[in-house]
């Protein structure tokens, strides 16, 4: 078999992989991002994220895995649209982040 053949086969091979796992992660993500907003009586919209960014990084036992960030909407009152993200390093999840949110502590105005 030509060099060139096996490199081709070898490179397909490694994206189906990379497809494969990334499909994987994100089902985990998209699990975690429920999660936090359950948590904080949010409300996930689109149910699903999105990646933001790929990249390499070192877990806690020297492996190098794939770091991925994600970004998501969700809703705190149900008529606006808010911007989280969540970090993952492999397929453990690092961060949920659903930034700051306005609390009223006086609902009524005079």
């Amino acid at each position: 078999m030509p060099t060139l053949e096996l490199l081709g086969i070898i490179l397909l091979g490694a994206l189906a992989w990379l497809w494969y796992d990334s499909v994987h992660v994100r089902d985990i993500g998209i699990r975690a991002a429920k999660a936090a907003c359950a948590a904080d009586d949010l409300q996930l919209l689109d149910d699903t994220v999105a990646i933001a960014s790929l990249s390499l990084a070192r877990d806690d036992d020297g492996r190098l895995c794939l770091r991925r960030a994600y970004g998501f909407d969700f809703s705190d009152t149900g008529n606006n649209r808010r911007r989280g993200s969540l970090v993952m390093l492999g397929d453990e999840v690092l961060v949920v982040n659903t930034g700051p949110r306005l609390v009223a502590i006086n609902p009524t105005l005079h």
